[in-house]
Formats: C-alpha cells, sequence, structure tokens
C-alpha cells in the first residue's frame, strides 16, 4: 500500500499516524528520563564539566542532523518533526539537568542548595522556560558559565531550532509533491 498525501488519507488513518507519532515522542522522552535517573552521575567520572557538556552538545547536534534528514525524508514530515521533538527537546534539558547535577556534586558551593536529579530537571526547565523562580540559582563562576551557555542554547533552539525543523518539514512537503521523486523510507506507512 503507498502512502498518499496526508490531506487524502481517511480521517481513521491520519489519527492513526498521529496517535502513533504522539507515543514514539512519548516513548524517547521516558527512556530519555529513565536513563537520565539510572546513569551513574553520582560517581566521580573524571572528566570535567565542560568536556561533558561539549561532548554532550555534540551527540545533541548529531541526533538534530540525524532527525532532519529524517523528517525531510519522510512521508508526513509535519508528523516526523512533532514525533522528532519528543526526542530533541528532552535530550537537550536532561543534558543541562545532568550537567547541574554533577557540578553540584563536585562542589556544593556551586548552588544555593543541594541538588537532586529531580531539582536538577526543574531547573534545567525553569531556565529554558525563562520562569525563573529563583528558588535555586547558580552561586559559583562555573554554574553561572554552565548557565549561559543553557540559556544562549535555549535561544539557538527556539529560534534557529524551530526555523531548522520548519525547513526540513517544508522540504519533506515540496519532495512529496514533486512527481517522480520516490519517498524515502524514513516512516514508510503501516
Amino acid at each position: 500500500m503507498g502512502a498518499g498525501s496526508y490531506p487524502d488519507l481517511s480521517r481513521t488513518r491520519r489519527r492513526r499516524l498521529i496517535v502513533w507519532a504522539v507515543l514514539r515522542g512519548l516513548l524517547y522522552t521516558t527512556l530519555l528520563v529513565v536513563l537520565y535517573y539510572q546513569l551513574p552521575l553520582d560517581e566521580p567520572l573524571g572528566a570535567s564539566a565542560g568536556v561533558r557538556i561539549l561532548i554532550g552538545l555534540v551527540i545533541f547536534a548529531g541526533i538534530g542532523v540525524w532527525q532532519v534528514r529524517n523528517i525531510a525524508g519522510s512521508y508526513y514530515p509535519a508528523l516526523k518533526a512533532f514525533e522528532a521533538l519528543g526526542l530533541i527537546l528532552p535530550f537537550y534539558l536532561l543534558l543541562f539537568a545532568s550537567t547541574y547535577f554533577v557540578m553540584e556534586r563536585v562542589s556544593a558551593a556551586s548552588f544555593t542548595e543541594r541538588l537532586t536529579r529531580t531539582d536538577a530537571l526543574y531547573f534545567s526547565v525553569t531556565v529554558f522556560s525563562t520562569v525563573g523562580f529563583g528558588d535555586i540559582a547558580p552561586k559559583s563562576e562555573a554554574a553561572r558559565v554552565v548557565l549561559i551557555f543553557q540559556m544562549l542554547g535555549d535561544i539557538a533552539l527556539l529560534g534557529a531550532g524551530a526555523r531548522v525543523l520548519l525547513g526540513a518539514v517544508s522540504r519533506g512537503r515540496q519532495r512529496r509533491s514533486d512527481p517522480g521523486e520516490n519517498p524515502g523510507p524514513a516512516d514508510s506507512p503501516r
């Protein structure tokens, strides 16, 4: 069975595609959160927080490129972009949460209070959402530098990241509308 354009699909088929995209996004998010809580972040890893965050950002960029390619080659690029957010956004937030957690373990003077994993995740999300309740704040210069990187990354992710995802959706739709184009195997219809 070939894939039709999204508007040409039956209402039931469109709903099924949406549900599967949401479920895959939730699965990605759930797996990342479970991994975050299971990783041995309490144990000294021997590398500085800067090296860890750099490695995490490189992995994040690789995942982003992989997702953009999947979106552009997808039968239903908008759904694939929505699904990609379930992987990209939690990975980004958990990367900084784990960095804050490790920094606090290395030096209790890094933040205004001791951070559990949940506290570190809470702090990462409040910074990302620009709410910044002020109950947890960086005290050390190193923690403030990492926070600066997160804030700049937040701006880039919201601005450039959204533009890149929307561009990939547009390219995927354009590719699908070009006659003679062979749709990619990124998400073949079920």
